[in-house]
């Protein structure tokens, strides 16, 4: 049956992968006869699993407006969970049962209705008693099925989510700082909610079953843990869940904690859940809380410490971030000495001033965050001059947020920050030209454009006599340079700072053009909307930077400056168009990990950190290891291959 399910998995990514190649792209990656073949394979196996997944090419959702948003009263309440902190605690709750503890996903709780094999409802949680019906919407969910092979009434309860990674994704496409997103959770919420489902078809949600409410007929031996593994089974990506008693419970409790910065979905705690499914429902609730589950909150190790500085932060969009400095502490094993004050109405709130006593901690056990101020001594003042330039700031208010920013187009800043990206690893890869070395050649007028860089030898004597300079730290920067020269297209793209545009964007952009220059300068916003991966705002970046007559010229002057080798681009190297891999452990073949990386991004695919549900490939030459990645693969029923087997796929024997 797994092995089932995983073979019509593969299918489907394969199927897909083919189909966008054929119509996206104008290529041909298998032939039609091949296609037809695994096409049919697919329904086969869609017929006698009884499952048909949302992303399958055998069905077509069709996209729908709608001008609101139906609301519907749940059957029973959706109570929230009672909380705790403690670990001890939770082994109160668990006393001589059995439990099922699991992530607490971090996304909007939908309810899903399945009659007779078929998707009829999806409804959000709501207010815990009326939800809104966003049924059109969960059948763009990347991982819903839409037919199930159980035949009765089916009702059950899950998160909707969106990864670190897509939620990133997604932020760098929005160029107004203002209309970013602050979190997944508040992106899966508008995601989901869309009165447009192909706006949320876009937004990659995925969706974890969590909880069964209603399936009749099916003996599930009075067991939760059975319940979540049938309704894998059925087709669903199920929480990562474990059975635990009081005895193993602490130990499973830092499994998870030690796993939380590799979890691409987002989480905030845990669920402990009695197994006993009758005894649970025995204990029923109290008016706030179910009392068979749990929520555990990770406990936030928080210091004092004193403010001793708000460093005012000038960025190349001209916005000027807050960040506290402050007496350094130990948080979650690291050392942490500032944390981003993020805006002004946060420093308003907190009344943040110099020599106060504040509370920090790591939010989810990352992010270095500001709890609480004890002192409120009042708060510090704003900048009236942009502390790079000297030029004007403006305090601007979107919503309820104020934000400060630098109002002098020609801002040192802006530009410091534009050589800093210029010169760095994944764009120019220019040793020797730290922020503050380019600040000072900046200021002394030896660079004024991108190009200027590669003539440095004019200023020679002048960059020798410099404090920290000398006649080695100058022929290092110079071999650097020269080394330099010798770069790729898509790299020198991204190092023009043009907004929203990375390196894999960038990459995405020649190869669809061929590594043809004139023809990418001549693309409309059209052109560039039609390339898989990118959208509306990155096509319209582009388009507009090179609208300027100034950009086009330097952009010219550079590639007079460099050698670019030519690239191949024969239709056989998307292989891995639409594919995810993952690396991990030491490789033979190649120097590094990141000459894997390069021939899979030649090849149309993607590299990411951590194995996810997206995940196509595990790249890693013990196949039979343990480690966490292996385990999460095999979980997900994500193929792990060697480099041997990686090097067959693309055509190295």
């Amino acid at each position: 049956m797994e092995q089932k399910k995983q073979r019509m998995q593969e299918l489907v990514q394969l199927l897909n992968q083919a189909g966008k190649a054929y119509y996206q792209d104008a290529k041909e990656i298998m032939s039609n006869h091949e296609y037809d073949r695994l096409y049919d394979e697919l329904l086969v196996l869609e017929q006698e699993l009884g499952i048909t997944m949302a992303n399958s090419p055998t069905v077509n959702v069709g996209y729908e407006v709608l001008s609101e948003l139906p609301k519907e009263r749940h059957e029973k309440p959706m109570l929230s969970l009672d909380k705790t902190k403690e670990t001890d605690r939770l082994k109160e709750f668990v006393g001589e049962k059995k439990a099922v503890i699991s992530w607490k996903l971090d996304g909007l709780t939908i309810v899903l209705t399945y009659e007779n094999g078929e998707l009829k409802k999806a409804v959000t949680r709501g207010n815990g008693e009326v939800g809104e019906v966003i049924t059109n919407n969960a059948k763009v969910f990347q991982n819903v099925p839409l037919r199930i092979a159980y035949r009765g009434e089916l009702i059950l309860r899950g998160e909707a989510v969106i990864g670190y990674r897509d939620f990133e994704k997604i932020n760098e496409e929005i160029e107004d700082v203002d209309a970013k997103y602050k979190n997944p959770r508040n992106l899966c919420s508008g995601s989901v909610r869309q009165l447009n489902n192909e706006i949320t078809a876009r937004r990659n949600v995925q969706f974890y079953a969590f909880s069964l409410v209603k399936a009749e007929g099916v003996d599930f031996q009075n067991s939760r843990n059975i319940q979540l593994e049938w309704l894998k089974e059925q087709g669903f990506d199920v929480v990562e869940h474990y059975e635990v008693t009081k005895d193993t419970l602490e130990e499973r409790v830092r499994f998870f904690a030690e796993h939380i910065e590799e979890n691409d979905i987002p989480s905030d705690g845990l669920v402990l859940t009695y197994d006993d499914i009758a005894y649970g429902q025995s204990l029923g609730s109290t008016a706030k809380f179910p009392r068979d589950s749990f929520a555990f909150k990770w406990a936030d190790e928080i210091r004092e410490t004193t403010l001793r500085e708000i460093e005012w932060s000038p960025s190349r969009t001209g916005l000027i971030n807050p960040v506290a400095i402050f007496d350094p502490v130990e948080l979650e094993g690291t050392t942490v000495s500032r944390a981003s004050v993020h805006n002004l109405s946060i420093m308003e709130e907190l009344e943040l001033g110099i020599g106060d006593t504040i509370q920090v901690y790591k939010a989810n056990m990352i992010i270095p965050q500001i709890a609480e101020n004890l002192t409120r001594s009042g708060m510090a003042p704003v900048p009236e001059c942009c502390p790079a330039c000297g030029g004007e700031t403006e305090i601007r208010q979107v919503s309820d947020t104020k934000t400060l920013y630098c109002t002098n187009p020609d801002c040192g800043a802006k530009h410091i920050k534009a050589f800093s990206l210029f010169v760095s690893r994944d764009a120019m890869n220019i040793d020797g030209l730290s922020e503050a070395t380019l600040e000072k050649f900046i200021t002394r007028g030896f660079i004024r454009h991108f190009s200027d860089i590669f003539h440095l030898e004019r200023y020679g004597e002048e960059i020798r006599s410099m404090e920290g300079f000398g006649e080695k730290s100058y022929k290092n920067l110079q071999d650097s340079i020269e080394k330099a020269r010798t770069t790729t297209l898509p790299k020198l793209i991204y190092g023009l700072g043009i907004a929203n545009i990375g390196l894999s964007n960038a990459k995405m952009i020649c190869r669809a053009f061929d590594y043809d220059v004139e023809k990418m300068l001549q693309a409309d916003v059209e052109a560039l909307n039609e390339i898989q991966g990118v959208g509306d705002v990155i096509a319209r970046a582009f388009v507009d930077y090179f609208a300027v007559e100034d950009h086009r010229e330097e952009f010219f002057r550079l590639l007079e400056e460099v050698k670019i080798p030519e690239e191949e681009t024969t239709q056989e190297e998307q292989i891995f168009a639409g594919m995810n891999f993952v690396i991990t452990g030491s490789v033979e073949h190649f120097a590094n990990r990141n000459e894997v990386k390069e021939v899979i991004e030649s090849k149309g695919g993607k590299v990411t950190g951590s194995v996810t549900s997206k995940t196509n490939w595990l790249i890693n030459n013990d196949v039979e290891s343990t480690s966490s990645k292996n385990k999460k693969a095999r979980e997900l029923g994500i193929p792990i291959i060697s480099e041997d087997t990686f090097l067959k796929m693309i055509g190295n024997n």
